[in-house]
């Protein structure tokens, strides 16, 4: 069984960064394909970005170029640096791995 815990959430002003770690645990591989989501108040959970060892990592357009995903294999870890931080950034951030979730992190976008 995987378990995810996700980490380094909080309060940025626009054009800040932040990033965020997420912990895997149990039955996971260096193929597992791992990926981050998040959600906003009031709307449905939207992909972010994913990594694979073989197809490497892909964003979706509302990130890209500012978002940057990678992981630590040898520390089953995965990170999300958030650059050029925007308020539609603001959501609940959740690590995906093997159908699981982890608790989600807070990420608010204010001045």
């Amino acid at each position: 069984q995987v378990q995810l815990v996700e980490s380094g959430g909080g309060l940025v002003q626009p054009g800040g960064s932040l990033r965020l770690s997420c912990a895997a645990s149990g039955l996971i591989s260096r193929f597992t394909t791992m990926g981050w989501y998040r959600q906003a108040p009031g709307l449905e959970r939207e992909w972010v970005t994913s990594i694979d060892i073989t197809l490497g990592a892909t964003y979706a357009d509302a990130v890209k170029g500012r978002f940057t995903v990678s992981r630590d294999y040898a520390k089953n870890m995965m990170y999300l640096q958030m650059n050029s931080l925007k308020p539609e950034d603001t959501a609940v951030y959740y690590c995906n791995a093997a159908q699981r979730w982890g608790q989600g992190t807070q990420v608010t976008v204010s001045s």
